[in-house]
């Protein structure tokens, strides 16, 4: 899906699937920016004193050997395709397997049954194969909460990954008549979540929209694409807007102030040869108040914080 700014929120990165279109810019220098939001982060998380775990990774294969991931703390994996989990619980990582509740992919066991239910829309036109899916209806939340959550618990995460929450907010923009009340149904699809597991790791990848509501019940909040995103049509890593990246850190140091325990993280895309480039990256969220971690879109590989 392309990226729009609607009702003061950003709409854009869901991990490893898509991310804000911006201009490119390349190398460390042209990461600097301007002090003073810098300066208004820094004051704003100090405020919320949140322990954000740091650091973190997300990967989406199976291939890495187990000492790959000894400098991480917390894992985002797939939830079906992932290294074996008791290795690296028995290391003291915490495990969070991840979940698309406002898209349907082709490839997951459940897509029939939904297509089924004649819930589907449109089809992701970034990613293939990818459909949209009405979270107001009960029949997919009842299966989200009662099945889809309990199997990733059951194969030894420790907590789940919503993803794609912000496609109920995008379509209610596009189209307020057809899809009025998406936005409210995703924030009351993850109260049902907590709801009812009341003890997991919980984590919302972006949904700004919604984050006001849901960062009480959240033990994570990631933003995706804050200062660097992907371009899908020029296949290349590039900065955002200084506006979207600046209110996608109010937005996530608020979400810190109304939830002190709350762990804030990030997620941007850069090129792993640019060592220089990667090292401003990590430095600058970090001073944001943020646990950062810098990959590929891909997101099948684990990409080591460069040397100092």
């Amino acid at each position: 899906m392309g990226v729009g700014k609607g009702s003061g929120s950003v709409m854009g990165g869901l991990i490893g699937r898509r991310a804000v279109a911006a201009g490119l810019v390349s190398g460390a220098a042209s990461l600097a920016l301007p002090n003073r939001p810098l300066r208004a982060a820094q004051a704003g998380r100090a405020a919320a004193s949140s322990s954000s775990p740091a650091p973190w990774a997300v990967y989406y294969a199976d291939a890495a050997p187990l000492s790959a991931f000894q400098p991480y703390r917390l894992l985002v994996l797939d939830s079906r395709t992932h290294p074996p989990l008791q290795p690296l619980a028995d290391r003291g990582k915490s495990l969070f397997g991840y979940l698309s509740v406002g898209e349907v992919e082709t490839h997951r066991p459940w897509f029939g049954r939904v297509k089924g239910w004649g819930i589907l829309d449109q089809e992701n036109p970034n990613w293939p194969g990818s459909f949209y899916v009405d979270v107001r209806d009960r029949r997919w939340i009842s299966l989200v909460v009662e099945e889809l959550v309990p199997a990733i618990l059951r194969e030894g995460f420790h907590g789940v990954f919503l993803d794609t929450l912000d496609n109920p907010p995008h379509l209610e923009r596009t189209d307020r008549e057809r899809w009025r009340g998406m936005t409210d149904a995703a924030a009351a699809l993850v109260r049902a979540i907590r709801r009812n597991w009341p003890d997991i790791g919980l984590m919302q990848n972006r949904a700004y929209e919604i984050l006001p509501q849901t960062a009480p019940l959240l033990t994570h909040a990631l933003g995706e694409s804050v200062y660097a995103g992907w371009d899908f049509a020029a296949k290349r890593p590039h900065r955002q807007s200084a506006e979207d990246y600046r209110f996608q850190v109010e937005v996530l140091t608020a979400a810190g102030v109304s939830n002190p325990r709350l762990g804030l993280l990030t997620l941007d895309y850069w090129d792993p040869a640019d060592k220089a480039g990667l090292r401003a990256i990590y430095d600058l969220q970090r001073a944001n108040g943020f646990s950062p971690y810098v990959s590929t879109v891909e997101l099948d590989r684990l990409i080591p914080e460069p040397a100092r």
